[in-house]
C-alpha cells in the first residue's frame, strides 16, 4: 500500500506540473471513493487541494460524511449549494418528470460545472473519483464525474479502493457504508447496477463469473463503450 500510495502522489504531481498546474480540486461527496482521493491529493499537495462539498437536494449524511472526511484529513474545503440552480434548470428546460435518470444526471453535470470554476480560478486540475469497477459497467455521468482531468483510482476494483482508504486512514464508517452516488434517497450502486461490487471485481480481477453475472457486465461494457471513450470524429477523405 505504501509503495502504491507514494506512486500516486508522484504521479499527481507530475500530471499537475506538466499540465502548468500547483494543485488539485475535487468533489468531496462523502463516499469512499471521494476520500480516497482527497487523501491523496493532500499528499500530493498539502496546501494546494481543495474538496468541495455540492449539495444538490442531497441527504444530509453525505454532507455531515464529507465534513467528518474533512476534518481527518485536515483539508481545505468550500460548500457549493446547486439545489436552486438544479431547481431553475428544471424550469428552463420544462422538465416534465417522465425520465428519471436523464433528470438526476443533471447533479453530476452541474458538479462538474463547478468543479472547473474552482479549477481555473485557482489553476489546478480536476482529479476524479471513478474506479475500475464503475469504469467497465459505465457506473457514471457522462461529462459528469466523467468531466474530469485526472483518474487516479481508475486502475483500482472497488476492494482495492477499500484497502487503500484503510491504509490512508479513512473513517470507519465511510468505509463500511454501502457505495451510493447519492442520487436520490436510499439509492445505492449495487440495487441500482443489479450485481454485488464483490461479484464484478471478481469478474474484473480472475474473468471467472456466474453466467448471469458475466453477461450482464459483458452486456453494460459494450453498452457503455461510447462513454469511456472521446467523441467520435466524422473524417472526411476528398
Amino acid at each position: 500500500m505504501q509503495e502504491i500510495c507514494n506512486s500516486l502522489v508522484k504521479w499527481l504531481r507530475e500530471k499537475a506540473e506538466d499540465a502548468g498546474c500547483n494543485g488539485l480540486v475535487f468533489g468531496l461527496s462523502g463516499g469512499i471513493d471521494s476520500a480516497v482521493v482527497a487523501a491523496l491529493s493532500k499528499k500530493a499537495f498539502p496546501n494546494n487541494s481543495l474538496g468541495v462539498i455540492m449539495p444538490c437536494h442531497s441527504i444530509k449524511k453525505d454532507e455531515e460524511h464529507a465534513r467528518l472526511v474533512a476534518k481527518a484529513l485536515d483539508l481545505k474545503t468550500v460548500k457549493v449549494n446547486l439545489s436552486d440552480v438544479f431547481d431553475k434548470l428544471l424550469i428552463a428546460v420544462d422538465d416534465d418528470g417522465s425520465n428519471d435518470l436523464a433528470t438526476a444526471n443533471i447533479k453530476p453535470r452541474l458538479r462538474m460545472t463547478t468543479l472547473y470554476y474552482f479549477a481555473q480560478k485557482h489553476k489546478y486540475l480536476v482529479a476524479g473519483t471513478g474506479n475500475k469497477s464503475e469504469l467497465t459497467v459505465g457506473y457514471f455521468t457522462k461529462h459528469g464525474d466523467s468531466g474530469v482531468d485526472l483518474l487516479p483510482i481508475a486502475s483500482f476494483v472497488k476492494q482495492e479502493v477499500r484497502e487503500l482508504a484503510k491504509y490512508l486512514g479513512i473513517p470507519e464508517i465511510i468505509i463500511n457504508k454501502p457505495p451510493s452516488a447519492g442520487l436520490w434517497e436510499n439509492q445505492t450502486d449495487e440495487e441500482e447496477m443489479g450485481i454485488s461490487y464483490k461479484e464484478l471485481d471478481n469478474y474484473i480481477k480472475t474473468g471467472k463469473a456466474d453466467k448471469k453475472v458475466k453477461e450482464k457486465v459483458d452486456r453494460m461494457y459494450k453498452l457503455s463503450g461510447h462513454k469511456r471513450r472521446m467523441p467520435l470524429i466524422f473524417e472526411y477523405d476528398k
